[in-house]
């Protein structure tokens, strides 16, 4: 009996035995079957998160900052203990002691798998499996990835050191509102860094990792507050609070930033701007956009950026200028429902969810309440109302005609009524007295249909200190600075003049100023001066000066088309200019960067400078990967010099022109600005130097000039080119542009006289005819022009470019009555009747083609 007692109990205890061992290799099995091909948790060793790239300025102040997950990344010596203490309570409190998972909380996720047949598989994992989960594994809940989960998180502990593991977890973690890790949270949620946090607020963080979504501080707010309390309840049991800080915490209210309890760290950001935006275009090109967006660059700019608001404030008010004097009134083409203005409230509310530009300085978006005999009631968005209300007076209106819907225009306003309607969205604002600032009255804004660009750099480093591509950047983040290629028209000439100085000509060179015709194969090309006058023989300088297109055809023909395109290219104006006559005008695109990079090396005396808007590029670790300032002081090593004696610093910059060159060309550049094409446009107070330019029937507008230090260049023009005209003229539009920028530029960084190079000499010549002129002469029409040692400039030698005289081309009926004429011998042999020379009165301004 005893016998079969203990065989049957022997066989239950085998069959046991048997069972646990076929159990122990099943689950083997299964684990064997999925940790193979398993990533290496070795390579965690080298944690490299992706984290934010910042853009600072040369002040050190934050401009923007650019990431696909918004990280900031801090080692596990810089985070808190609190908060580490909140997420270990919080999401694994035996991190410190367990294998890398709990085996009670996977037994609980087994039964509630069973027991609801596979539809709830909750988590419960520890702080290596998540650190696993995003590490290597996809998202979803399955049952072969917890198992991997499980087999990672084990392999991990034995590897990596806990806090490591930590330091992983707390920065790769989402916590919502786009927060990727504890930093990047903390300034979230409370615009503080981990160091500042209280213990109410790491312990909220800490709720965070379950869904953030879920316990969002104002839609969630109860939740938030209770599962707030579980955590600081667990803090509390795992003696990382007293009591006294338990119930403190607990007691506190959750105050962040999305309950305006605190500002935002936007609030620190100024908007992006076209700036920051081609750092980060120039960027991910040069460094891979994967590296710029992920790689915790910190990056220097160059900008200035008081200049910068000036550049804005400048094209701003050109283009605006330019659009009122159309006479048109477009508005902004949003209006609000009747639902919508059904009170404060609502059309408060609707105003803030336009999506209209809020970028220009001064101006409001704002609505119509309501139409008057005259006025028109609006409410204005950051504007609280008065008493009598907001009006846009009928005095105001009076400059416009509104545009109907089948694209015809009404008769000008006279009323308020005569351009808005009730509901309509407009900007508007504020007029201010010019003496003291005091408040006059709201007028209507819009945004200009023309667009254009400005930039200013230094000559010297080739440091942009402004740029603006457009009206503005929240309106179209198209930079047409940099992006778009438009004609540069008259200002591409002083290529052409400095390509025929370096080949022989002087500042004082005759060249004929008559009427052209060429046989381009599809056709007869007449080019034409802007005034559709002719002026016989002239000086260079006066051609640049007035813009002449005709002399700077012939030039460029004596020159030649090759020659002037190797200028071009060497200065960098075209990658590869096509050598068409026409293209010595500016027929052929380029951007506005490459004409101010290109006019700061006449301005530097022709040394090469390279456009840069960036300092200094550091990596993550603080290491410089990119500096733009490869200039070498090797004086500065010395330990003493001669008194009075300051360290040369040398450049090792190529040159590309001839130092005497440049100072010529600048010198005639100056009379463009003095009694040329930019007459009465630029006035600084220290010496400028510049060129206009117009394309064909007035669709670009051009004004390039520098100062001694700084250069700057101004276009404008419609997106999809059409004329300007009337008055749409590269020193009308773009001259008050530079110059109002150029006088705060001025004010900051001074301006000098251009530095006169050696090898030259200065004879004093008649302006109006070349003829050489004795030392004591005097006059307006007398300017001392400079020339190269060593070569005896010849006078009264006239050039043609070899054009024939077509003999139906006339060439005196455009210019009027015409009583003085003389003869001329031209290179080719023939003679051509001119009038008589060109005098200070009779010159005017060219410059289209």
């Amino acid at each position: 009996m005893l016998r079969a007692i203990l065989n049957f109990f022997g066989g239950i205890f085998s069959f046991l035995v048997l069972g646990i061992v076929m159990a122990g290799l099943t689950i083997g099995g299964i684990f064997w079957m999925f940790s193979r091909d398993l990533p290496n948790t070795e390579t965690l060793t080298q944690y490299r998160p992706d984290t934010i790239s910042r853009v600072y300025s040369g002040e050190g102040l934050i401009m923007d900052e650019f990431a696909k997950e918004r990280r900031i990344y801090a080692p596990i010596e810089e985070i808190p203990d609190v908060v580490k203490q909140a997420f270990i309570s919080a999401e694994d409190k035996n991190f410190y002691t367990h294998k890398g998972y709990d085996v009670r909380g996977i037994a609980a996720v087994i039964v509630e798998a069973i027991q609801t047949k596979g539809e709830r598989l909750r988590g419960a994992s520890t702080i290596p499996q998540q650190v696993a989960k995003i590490s290597f594994l996809h998202g979803g809940r399955t049952i072969e990835r917890k198992i991997q989960e499980i087999i990672l998180s084990n392999r991990m502990v034995t590897t990596l050191s806990r806090d490591h593991i930590l330091e992983i977890y707390l920065n790769e973690i989402f916590l919502g509102q786009n927060s990727y890790g504890v930093a990047a949270a903390a300034l979230t949620y409370f615009n503080k860094t981990l160091s500042e946090l209280t213990v109410e607020e790491a312990a909220y963080l800490a709720v965070l990792p379950k869904a953030p979504s879920d316990y969002h501080p104002v839609r969630q707010l109860d939740r938030a507050m209770a599962r707030r309390a579980y955590v600081l309840s667990e803090m509390y049991d795992n003696g990382y609070l007293t009591e006294a800080e338990y119930e403190k915490a607990m007691a506190e209210p959750l105050r962040t930033v999305q309950n305006g309890e605190y500002d935002s760290f936007k609030s620190n950001l100024p908007p992006r701007d076209y700036f920051s935006d081609e750092i980060r275009r120039q960027l991910s090109r040069d460094f891979g956009e994967d590296e710029f967006f992920t790689g915790g660059l910190t990056v220097r700019a160059t900008v200035d950026q008081d200049l910068q608001v000036e550049a804005a404030k400048a094209l701003q008010k050109g283009l605006e200028d330019y659009d009122r004097s159309r006479g048109v009134w477009r508005g902004t083409g949003i209006k609000l429902t009747e639902e919508q203005m059904a009170d404060e409230a609502t059309w408060r509310a609707a105003l803030a969810e336009t999506e209209l530009a809020r970028d220009v300085e001064g101006w409001h978006v704002a609505v119509v309440l309501e139409t008057g005999d005259t006025s028109a009631r609006i409410g204005i968005e950051g504007v609280e109302n008065d008493e009598d209300g907001h009006w846009i007076p009928a005095k105001d209106v009076t400059w416009a005609r509104k545009r109907r819907e089948d694209g015809s225009l009404s008769g000008k306003a006279r009323k308020a009524a005569d351009l808005v309607d009730v509901g309509d969205v407009v900007y508007v604002r504020a007029m201010t007295s010019d003496d003291d600032g005091s408040f006059i009255r709201w007028t209507l804004r819009q945004v200009p249909e023309v667009q254009g660009a400005f930039m200013a750099m230094d000559v010297n480093t080739g440091r942009v200190i402004a740029m603006q591509g457009g009206f503005s950047y929240q309106n179209s983040v198209f930079n047409r600075a940099t992006q778009a290629t438009r004609q540069p028209g008259s200002s591409f000439k002083p290529f052409v003049y400095a390509a025929a100085l370096d080949s022989g000509y002087s500042p004082a060179t005759i060249i004929i100023d008559a009427p052209i015709e060429i046989d381009t194969g599809a056709g007869v090309w007449r080019p034409k001066n802007s005034s559709n006058k002719f002026y016989g023989p002239t000086p260079l300088r006066t051609g640049i000066e007035q813009s002449r297109n005709l002399m700077t055809i012939r030039l460029a023909q004596e020159v030649g088309m090759d020659t002037i395109a190797r200028y071009a290219e060497r200065f960098g104006v075209y990658d590869n200019m096509n050598t068409f006559l026409s293209n010595s005008l500016g027929a052929e695109e380029t951007t506005l960067f490459k004409m101010v990079a290109a006019y700061a090396m006449f301005a530097n005396g022709g040394e090469r400078v390279e456009p840069t808007l960036v300092d200094r590029v550091q990596d993550r670790w603080g290491k410089t990967v990119y500096r733009h300032d490869q200039r070498d002081c090797l004086e500065c090593q010395v330990a003493s010099l001669e008194p009075g004696v300051a360290p040369a610093i040398h450049t090792g910059r190529e040159r590309v022109m001839d130092p005497v060159t440049a100072y010529q060309l600048t010198s005639m550049m100056q009379g463009v600005v003095q009694r040329g094409t930019a007459a009465g446009r630029i006035d600084l107070g220290v010496p400028v130097a510049g060129k206009t330019g117009t394309t064909n029937d007035s669709k670009d507008a051009w004004f390039v000039g520098f100062t001694s230090n700084i250069v700057a260049g101004c276009y404008i023009g419609h997106d999809r080119p059409r004329s300007l005209a009337p008055g749409g003229y590269g020193g009308t539009l773009c001259g008050p542009v530079f110059n109002q920028f150029m006088k705060e530029a001025t004010k900051k960084f001074g301006g000098g006289s251009f530095d006169i190079p050696p090898g030259g000499h200065f004879i004093k010549i008649d302006r109006y005819t070349g003829a050489r002129l004795g030392n004591d002469a005097s006059g307006p029409n007398v300017v001392a022009e400079y020339f190269r040692n060593g070569e005896e400039p010849l006078f009264g030698v006239t050039y043609d470019g070899g054009f024939a005289m077509a003999s139906d081309l006339p060439l005196f009926e455009e210019v009027g009555d015409v009583e003085d004429t003389r003869v001329e011998k031209t290179s080719t042999g023939e003679t051509v009747t001119f009038g008589d020379k060109a005098t200070f009165g009779t010159i005017t301004s060219g410059g289209e083609y």
